[in-house]
């Protein structure tokens, strides 16, 4: 009798992930996922694997599933093995690409034939939950300012318009609940028409305003549209919520995720379900060592020259430190104490002989694992390792990260608007460490290309954060396998709502199923 989830824009299934994780006292799971979509076929892969995970109990997960991220056998063989709940993940998590896709889109669905998968996987019921967070590329930010973009396009930007997706299913099959999320970059986006998070508030409002019902169509009641972090400011003459824009922005600092994200996340609830859900408990910041700082330590990689231990640690020996300020002197104290028993760049499964962390160990920890995932360093240029000692050292001494004009000259990098940066303070904190002490800075999938901006706070590893290290600032548990290259792990783990925050979610969300008397399960 779990709630049936559907799951669009689903990445590498974070927003799943934290529903999927909720149960009630008798330990049984109050949500399932029924169908999951994700364009991305490296995103895919995690999401299916990570499916078939979840066809086992808790204490059911098949020591082949640990050979699998191990590197011990292969994807094809573990799914080999276990034929049944292959079949099951291949069918729960679909390859698809929605909206109005390129022709050549080998991944391309058509309305129909989502509408149809729709209906086979919910079997007729009602009372089920829609999820996900369509692109939110076009609305960024930092996307438009790079693009120069104050104006959005529909016509020349397809991404405009892909929330209308997330609005045809709702007004197509009108789940009782739903769960939407973008970034806060929506809330400032506008076309030459109308601002878009205007727009979309009425259109999720009334999803048949947009999509007129068709003969033999269940007519879509509308929504009642609510933040999860305040109270309604009013309701009006219809009764719906009335918040000013601002409201709808969840910090997840300040609900135990360990980063500064700001994201809008959208709760519907169907107008013939009168129950108004509860807020989020705010909590204590969490610094990143509460979550990272017992990973076992990796160095950085030599991308210019033959690499080892030595090397990088010779590498380092070369930086000249001039004056007795505490920065350089902490430096200094870091290249003394670079003991000769040499640590590694990590791989994709590193043993350890013992697992720890400091926050939320029965979250983030499994013990079958032996070991920890996708944890290994980037390699990187000999100057920036040498700017990332630097950087780490002025964190820890400072406990602010750096700007440009706070360089030693000698470290400067040789970019043609560096003089920019010093006097207009133009992207000045292009070398950024993410401070001990503090929330991360967002992950965000800018990190699968860049280092820079995710610099360890350790200076005695002068390097950036490994995925697995992201993922934990992410709140992805550790047995949670990433596919594909690491730069699409980057951007997997970037690009995901954290899976602790969408937990905190999925009980607001499944106490409105039990008020309604939509979930014949043991209360909350």
């Amino acid at each position: 009798m779990a709630i049936p989830i559907i799951d669009i824009f689903a990445g590498p299934g974070g927003l799943g992930e934290g529903f999927s994780a909720l149960k009630n006292d008798e330990g049984e799971n109050i949500f399932k996922i029924a169908l999951s979509i994700e364009k991305d076929p490296l995103a895919h892969l995690t999401l299916t694997l990570r499916s078939f995970y979840r066809q086992f109990g808790a204490d059911e997960i098949p020591e082949d599933y640990y050979e699998l991220v191990k590197g011990n056998i292969d994807v094809k063989e573990l799914y080999r093995r276990w034929p049944e709940q292959a079949a099951h993940a291949h069918a729960e998590a679909w390859c698809g690409t929605l909206g109005d896709p390129d022709e050549k889109d080998a991944n391309a669905v058509s309305d129909e034939q989502v509408d149809d998968k729709i209906r086979t996987v919910l079997r007729g019921r009602t009372d089920w939950l829609l999820i996900g967070g369509p692109p939110c590329q076009a609305y960024s930010i930092v996307g438009r300012s790079r693009r120069k973009e104050k104006i959005l396009n529909e016509d020349t930007d397809k991404r405009v318009g892909l929330y209308k997706q997330y609005l045809r299913i709702l007004a197509k099959h009108s789940p009782a609940v739903f769960v939407m999320e973008n970034v806060k970059g929506i809330l400032s986006a506008e076309t030459s028409q109308d601002k878009i998070f205007s727009r979309i508030l009425q259109d999720l409002s009334n999803p048949q305003g947009y999509y007129p019902a068709a003969d033999g169509d269940v007519i879509c009641p509308g929504y009642r549209i609510y933040s999860l972090v305040a109270a309604p400011e009013r309701f009006d003459e219809n009764g719906r919520p009335v918040y000013k824009p601002g409201k709808f922005v969840i910090q997840a600092e300040k609900y135990g995720i360990p980063q500064t994200r700001h994201r809008v996340i959208l709760l519907g609830v169907r107008n013939d379900i009168d129950i108004q859900p509860a807020v989020l408990q705010e909590q204590e910041e969490v610094p990143i060592k509460s979550v990272i700082g017992k990973l076992p330590r990796l160095r950085s990689g030599l991308s210019k020259r033959a690499d080892s231990y030595e090397a990088w640690k010779a590498l380092l020996g070369e930086l000249a430190i001039a004056g007795t300020n505490p920065v350089a002197l902490s430096m200094s104290e870091t290249l003394k104490k670079l003991e000769d028993t040499p640590f590694g760049k990590g791989k994709d499964y590193l043993s350890t002989e013992h697992q720890e962390i400091d926050y939320k160990g029965g979250w983030y920890l499994d013990r079958r694992l032996a070991g920890v995932v996708n944890h290994a360093s980037r390699s990187h240029m000999d100057s920036d390792i040498h700017r990332y000692l630097f950087v780490s050292s002025f964190g820890k001494v400072k406990a602010h990260s750096p700007k440009l004009s706070d360089f030693p000259e000698s470290l400067l990098p040789a970019h043609n608007n560096v003089k920019e940066g010093i006097d207009d303070k133009k992207f000045a904190d292009r070398f950024r460490v993410q401070l001990e002490g503090k929330a991360s800075k967002t992950i965000t999938s800018h990190i699968s290309k860049d280092g820079h901006y995710y610099i360890h706070p350790d200076p005695s590893q002068c390097r950036s954060l490994s995925v697995r290290e992201a993922a934990r600032i992410q709140t992805f548990p550790d047995n949670y396998f990433f596919c594909g290259p690491r730069t699409s792990q980057f951007h997997q783990v970037g690009n995901a709502v954290p899976p602790l925050l969408a937990y905190q979610i999925a009980g607001s969300v499944g106490e409105i199923f039990r008020q309604a008397g939509l979930l014949q399960l043991a209360e909350l």
